[in-house]
């Protein structure tokens, strides 16, 4: 969510500076934004980060959190053969099959 105080900020630097903001601090950790998005709700802005593993998706995390810009909540997302590779690790598929 985005704190009052950087409300003005977006109001009178409009959402691009925002955007920027976010490219600059991912850049810190080597890393760019996929996509970029506002939103209306409880959620005002979602970020896809490609990331190669969770110890880089934590330095992006502590990089954007330590800033105080925003409220962060991070959701790993996978790909379809990615879960194609857990259901062969599961147990439950080996004793199903």
């Amino acid at each position: 969510m985005i704190r009052d105080a950087r409300i003005k900020g977006l109001l009178k630097e409009g959402g691009t500076s925002r955007r920027k903001v976010v490219d600059e601090l991912l850049a810190a950790v080597g890393r760019k934004a996929e996509s970029f998005y506002y939103a209306f709700g409880d959620t005002n802005a979602f970020v896809i980060v490609d990331v190669p593993d969770n110890v880089t998706a934590a330095a992006v995390a502590l990089t954007v959190g330590a800033s105080g810009a925003v409220t962060l909540k991070t959701t790993v997302l996978m790909t379809a053969e990615e879960v194609d590779q857990a259901t062969k690790k599961s147990p439950a598929a080996r004793s199903s099959a």
